[in-house]
C-alpha cells in the first residue's frame, strides 16, 4: 500500500511540473486511476492527501452531491488539479508583486 501512495505523491510532483502544458489530460487519467485505488484500499491516505493539497472539503461535498452520476475519483481529480493551479498562479503572481516592488526580501 505504502509503495502506490508514493506512486501518488510522485504522480503530484509531475502533475506540478506540466500542469500548464498540453499534457493535462493524461495526468488527470493517471490521477484519477490513482485515486480510485486509494478510495478502495486506503481512504485515510486519500483524506490526508486532500488536506495536504488544501482541497476544499465544502467544494468537494458540494460537486459529489451534485455529480452523483460522475465518478468520485474524476471529480477528486479535478479539484486537485485546479488547486495545483491555483497556488502555481498565487506564486507566480507572488514572485511578479515582490519583483515590480523591487523589495526583496522586505518580509
Amino acid at each position: 500500500m505504502e509503495l502506490y501512495c508514493m506512486d501518488v505523491e510522485l504522480l503530484l510532483q509531475k502533475v506540478n511540473k506540466h500542469l500548464s502544458t498540453g499534457e493535462q489530460a493524461q495526468l488527470h487519467t493517471q490521477l484519477t486511476e490513482a485515486i480510485n485505488w486509494l478510495i478502495i484500499h486506503d481512504f485515510n491516505s486519500l483524506v490526508q492527501l486532500l488536506y495536504g493539497i488544501d482541497v476544499s472539503e465544502q467544494k468537494l461535498k458540494q460537486l459529489l452531491q451534485n455529480n452523483k452520476d460522475t465518478d468520485a475519483a474524476v471529480i477528486i481529480a479535478k479539484l486537485i488539479m485546479q488547486r495545483q493551479l491555483e497556488k502555481q498562479k498565487l506564486r507566480e503572481q507572488f514572485k511578479s508583486t515582490n519583483n515590480d516592488d523591487g523589495v526583496e526580501g522586505k518580509w
